[in-house]
């Protein structure tokens, strides 16, 4: 059989095709949809964006490995540990209170300028007032680990990195150091070597040098603990298949240095179950004459919990622990929080002097091989947006399902070689039957379906929605990270605030979903409601992350918004109204800006009053002119102490009942009571990702009309401008210089 002669092709026919077509209705929908795909993917990318950092405030990578940090925890006792948060210390210079865990993170630990990829198992060491954390920090390029250090003068609060301290050619981790007759040792888990190794610190804490190896066996999370006159080492030993991730074994000595010699029931056993006795988590620390040794459990869901064994038998024969209860304050909002996922380290000792007990854990707030899992989901929904946009395209005739049959017709160059022939007719006729069907059910779609009549419209226009919905998603699993809203630190700290919102019984809808959202912001500590009419919600009635407040007022009155609250437990105050909607992010990045200016209002929404007389004036105006002079402060962080006092100072009197009078202007008169006590700029502007205002749903905002609203505004300037004095001074757009303003 002979291959089919191909048609001849005029010239004229030639010439033809070499003219560019038409444009064609189906060709113009086909650029449409493009445009609509990019707008999609491009929204989705402002919705949930990942702002450039300078150096200094760089995050970690988003992956199961750097999204891990430290936290310090004080208490009486080590069974009564709470985060360093509730104890209200302050870092000052501008940082605010309280100083927030984590007080490490890999961002913290850089190298060449980029920063670590993993910060875990800390270990503390006191020397005086001094208090030393070293911890295992990984190289982001090459990913094996090093020992870092950092050092804290101030109980625990604040922390100064000194940088890697310990670097070997192989991986390190676990640095447990302690201190024998005046010498200061190291014993990091070195299994990737084959042994257990001490180091001694002959320029503490910034160089080691070798002491000795301890025993010739991989050891995991080794720790050394004196008591009752001997000294016991504790650890893990994978020379054997499947005892990684359990199984613990302990030596006795006379000296840490040793020889060390075997226990008698190695590898020791719970005696409950008879299973293994879970590894090490941290060091072990005598309490009211008991010893009582911390391991982990990596059985739960991919990750670690910390347990809390009381050792009941020690000896050179026998080894009993049982559990004891032992629970640190954990936060419930997941990955939002620090160690919101899992952890698997914990070292606690007793201050100087028998003050409190300090602790020190790691965290994750990410679970294991979640960015893999985001990933898998993103690239899930780009392929349904894929097949989705071929779809479209054939019901708009942009993608023509008819191919010439005779593209798939046989041919060979050896005519002698019938095998070859026949098997080629034979695929041929298949493949053939299919593109024939593929035409047909493009022909039939195509006939059903008229994207010219309404019908048709209504399908494509459905189709649309859906791949733009699905497109945002996609990008929001690819795009946004792990998820996580990370908190952005100042001078290497972080802190909380205070949210605080004003309501009353109609807007109960809103209230709801407000304490939701915004529980799950990292940096929120508390919720106060102001509750201004009606009857309050029960706390049942709020599903909150944090605990939330419901401060019933006397009176339904604008000014209950500043009120003095001696119960607010932070500096910072983010007074936000309940029916504005915003990224967890956007109210981190105003609290970074705030923290770096606590004398100022920090806001989302600026105004601009010029003219004579005053004139309130929108957003849109003030871009067009360039600055603005007003915050407004239902979304605006401010200094309780600061503000609160202003407002109820004799002098705010006056403005206090032209506020009653309009019931409107509270926030333009906390503005003035600011402008007048400074010549600087008084106000900060930070520009949302996007703002949903639920009151325009609602019907229930005291400014539905916008005109009378405005022109309500513009009186309470005139009159403050005559009593606090004129408030005229711009303060331009982008002046910060970190994009956050425009």
């Amino acid at each position: 059989m002979q291959s089919s002669p191909s048609l001849p092709v005029t010239a004229a026919g030639a010439h033809r095709r070499r003219q560019p077509p038409a444009p064609s209705a189906p060709a113009y929908l086909a650029a449409t949809l493009t445009l609509l795909v990019l707008a999609a993917i491009a929204y989705s990318r402002a919705a949930f964006p990942r702002f450039p950092h300078p150096p200094a405030t760089r995050r970690c990578r988003p992956d199961a490995e750097g999204s891990w940090s430290a936290g310090v925890f004080l208490g009486d006792s080590p069974f009564s540990l709470k985060p360093i948060e509730h104890w209200g210390i302050s870092s000052g210079g501008g940082a605010a209170w309280p100083v927030a865990n984590p007080v490490a993170t890999c961002a913290d630990v850089a190298g060449a300028g980029f920063p670590s990829s993993f910060v875990a198992n800390p270990f503390l060491f006191i020397q005086g007032d001094a208090i030393y954390m070293f911890f295992e920090t990984k190289d982001p390029v090459t990913s094996q680990g090093d020992i870092a250090a950092a050092i804290s003068k101030d109980a625990g609060a604040t922390w100064q990195q000194l940088g890697v301290v310990l670097d070997e050619e192989w991986h390190l981790s676990y640095p447990y150091v302690f201190s024998y007759e005046n010498k200061t040792y190291m014993m990091p888990e070195s299994s990737k070597k084959g042994n257990l190794r001490l180091y001694y610190a002959v320029d503490f804490p910034r160089k080691w040098i070798l002491e000795k190896v301890l025993l010739e066996r991989p050891l995991v999370d080794s720790v050394i603990i004196n008591f009752q006159g001997s000294y016991w080492l504790l650890g893990s030993d994978i020379s054997s298949y499947g005892s990684k991730q359990r199984g613990l074994c302990i030596w006795y000595s006379s000296s840490p240095l040793g020889p060390w010699n075997p226990h008698k029931q190695n590898p020791v056993r719970n005696n409950k179950d008879n299973k293994p006795s879970a590894r090490n988590g941290g060091r072990p620390f005598i309490y009211n004459g008991s010893l009582y040794r911390i391991g982990k459990d990596c059985d739960v869901g991919g990750g670690c919990i910390i347990q809390v064994f009381k050792v009941e038998v020690l000896t050179a024969n026998r080894y009993k622990e049982v559990v004891v209860p032992f629970v640190l304050d954990e936060s419930l909002k997941g990955r939002n929080a620090w160690n919101g996922a899992r952890s698997h380290h914990l070292d606690i000792q007793q201050l100087p002097l028998g003050q409190l007990w300090i602790g020190v854990t790691d965290g994750d707030r990410v679970p294991s091989g979640d960015s893999v899992h985001r990933l898998t989901i993103g690239y899930m929904f780009y392929g349904v947006d894929s097949v989705l946009v071929l779809l479209l395209g054939v019901l708009i005739g942009a993608i023509k399902c008819i191919l010439p049959l005779r593209w798939y017709l046989p041919h060979t160059e050896k005519r002698s070689d019938t095998f070859n022939i026949e098997k080629q007719v034979f695929l041929c006729h298949k493949f053939s039957s299919l593109i024939c069907n593929v035409n047909k059910l493009g022909s039939l779609i195509g006939g059903r379906i008229n994207y010219r009549a309404w019908k048709g419209r209504v399908y494509i226009a459905v189709i649309i929605l859906i791949l733009t919905v699905l497109t945002c998603f996609g990008t929001h699993y690819i795009f946004g990270g792990n998820g996580a809203e990370e908190p952005y630190p100042v001078k290497g700290t972080y802190s909380q605030f205070t949210l605080l919102t004003m309501t009353y019984d109609a807007r109960n809808w809103s209230l709801k979903m407000f304490v939701e959202h915004y529980s799950k912001c990292a940096s929120v500590r508390e919720i106060v409601v102001v509750w201004n009419k009606g009857q309050p919600p029960s706390q049942g009635e709020l599903k909150s992350m944090v605990p939330v407040r419901i401060r019933v007022e006397n009176k339904n009155t604008l000014n209950n918004r500043f009120n003095i609250d001696k119960e607010i437990k932070t500096r910072a105050v983010m007074e936000l109204d309940d029916d504005i909607m915003m990224t967890c992010d956007d109210l981190e990045r105003g609290f970074k800006i705030w923290r770096e200016h606590p004398d100022r209002i920090v806001g989302y929404y600026p105004r601009l009053a010029e003219g004579r007389p005053l004139k309130y004036r929108n957003e849109r105006y003030a871009r067009q002119q360039g600055g603005y002079n007003i915050i407004l402060t239902g979304a605006a962080f401010v200094d309780h102490e600061l503000a609160f006092k202003r407002y109820w100072s004799k002098e705010a009197e006056i403005g206090r009942k032209i506020v009653d009078s309009f019931f409107n202007c509270e926030d333009i008169l906390l503005n003035f009571l600011f402008a007048n006590v400074s010549s600087r700029s008084t106000v900060e502007y930070v520009k949302p990702a996007w703002a949903i205002d639920m009151s325009k749903f609602s019907g229930v905002a005291i400014s539905g009309n916008t005109k009378a609203h405005y022109h309500i505004r513009s009186k309470c300037l005139s009159i403050f401008s005559g009593i606090y004095g004129n408030l005229t001074s711009k303060r331009f757009f982008n002046s910060r210089g970190d994009g956050w303003d425009v």
